[in-house]
């Protein structure tokens, strides 16, 4: 949406009657209309007219919206679409989702609904033409939690959260056991609009089905065997803020057909009641399995993992991020010093090319853990190798000939306290006092060091 136009809604339909009520409504709310009556009339509209938002009928007979849908995101995908459709069968709807639509809408039309999917189409293209503005400065002012890594993967990672933090877009975490999806996930919640109201937090595997409905939905009084009062669920819990179902692939196909009403319906129903409830809630999602290969098996369900994968976001593996180790491993100690009331000097080299060599298949989280350990049965003043866990010795001892012909060492010393060097540097923003306190060497030691490594 350019700041000098007012914002222009392309209205697709054969049904005249349909139309013009649209056009009435939708004038009404401030925006300007245009109508096409069939899918080839929208494709030239498109080609000549730079629409902010299309709302789109699919069974039209010129030129069905399914594919006219395909030709106006092949010719600019940047225009959200919302496709109308009368029918109950999700297949079109899913077919469109999986072309590009932004969302979808049944008819009769919801009108409360529609208002609310068109502002936050317009409030989604908003964000797409503001990605001009400084990329840098946008995440240095993020509200970004405990995420800490400056490496190429999470610059990209950050970049994107940046982007997409602010829209109302329902978000799919994906990656490993350990990489800090919920991180991410808190990340988008603190700096959306939202970030004043509740963030709520469901492990979806922790609980059986019928549990995680209660948890989910809310029950009423007498619903089960020990249900003596009216409980409300999470996603009432989470009203007006933002919903993190983690796991979301350990539901069960009952579940997940409840999970995509709510994501049409925008409203829940406790478990033993009659009444719906509308809930004004942003669903960010999380997964350690690829959903797109459980679909394939047919374990989870296809509308709803596309209904969720609105936007996709993948946390890379700690192996992919090596560079980030360092950082991490000081940021763990100091965090573990502090709470086991241990005086640490720091981490020794050699324990530095230990824990950088390691694959670290338990990811952050592994990390994290190890460096506990080490800060509890420590002996000296610095975290050393005999510290750390016997997985990460034993890798160590078993792949030393292999490690010999490796890029870190002979110099893996030297190549440790660059990385550390570089790492601190870049937390303290080039604050050399502060980076030599950290480091715990005079301010002249840290100028011939980031000479002889070519850091100045």
């Amino acid at each position: 949406m350019k700041k000098n136009h007012p914002v222009s809604i392309l209205v697709v339909d054969d049904d005249k009657t349909h139309r013009i009520m649209l056009k009435t409504m939708l004038k009404q709310w401030g925006w300007q209309i245009e109508e096409a009556d069939d899918g080839t009339t929208a494709i030239e509209a498109v080609h000549s007219t730079p629409f902010d938002a299309i709302l789109m009928d699919v069974r039209m007979a010129k030129l069905d919206g399914i594919e006219a849908l395909r030709q106006i995101h092949a010719y600019n995908p940047a225009i959200p679409v919302i496709i109308m459709t009368a029918y109950s069968s999700v297949d079109a709807a899913v077919e469109a989702i999986k072309i590009g639509a932004h969302d979808y809408l049944t008819k009769p039309l919801d009108f409360d609904r529609l208002k609310l999917t068109l502002t936050r189409a317009l409030e989604h293209r908003q964000v797409q033409e503001n990605k001009d503005f400084s990329r840098t400065n946008k995440v240095s002012t993020m509200n970004v939690g405990g995420i800490i890594g400056s490496s190429g993967p999470m610059r990209e990672l950050m970049e994107m959260v940046s982007y997409i933090a602010p829209t109302e877009a329902t978000v799919l975490i994906s990656g490993e056991s350990g990489t800090g999806k919920e991180l991410i996930a808190a990340a988008l919640h603190h700096n959306s609009a939202r970030r004043n109201g509740p963030f709520v937090k469901v492990n979806c595997a922790a609980l059986v089905e019928n549990l995680l409905e209660s948890e989910l939905f809310g029950h009423e009084k007498g619903a089960f065997t020990g249900a003596d009062r009216r409980r409300e669920g999470r996603f009432v819990q989470a009203n007006g803020g933002t919903i993190f179902l983690d796991e979301i692939s350990e539901t069960s196909p009952g579940m997940q057909a409840k999970l995509l009403r709510v994501l049409q319906e925008h409203e829940v129903q406790r478990v033993g009641g009659k009444e719906t409830l509308a809930v004004d809630v942003r669903v960010l999602a999380a997964s350690n399995r690829k959903l797109e290969e459980e679909v394939a098996q047919g374990t989870f369900r296809e509308d709803l993992y596309y209904r969720l994968n609105v936007v996709p976001l993948h946390v890379p593996p700690l192996k992919d991020r090596q560079e980030d180790i360092p950082t991490l491993a000081e940021y763990f100690v100091g965090k573990f010093a502090k709470k086991n009331n241990r005086q640490v000097s720091g981490i020794t080299p050699h324990c530095m090319t230990l824990l950088l060599n390691y694959p670290w298949p338990g990811n952050v989280r592994e990390l994290e853990n190890a460096i506990e350990r080490g800060i509890i049965l420590m002996r000296g003043d610095y975290l050393d190798e005999e510290s750390l866990p016997i997985p990460v010795r034993r890798f160590a001892m078993e792949n030393e000939t292999s490690l010999a012909s490796t890029v870190t060492p002979p110099g893996s010393l030297e190549e440790a306290e660059k990385i550390v060097i570089k790492n601190i540097l870049a937390e303290t923003g080039g604050n050399k006092s502060e980076a030599s306190r950290r480091l715990n060497i005079t301010r002249k030691t840290l100028l011939s060091k980031m000479h002889k490594y070519g850091l100045t």
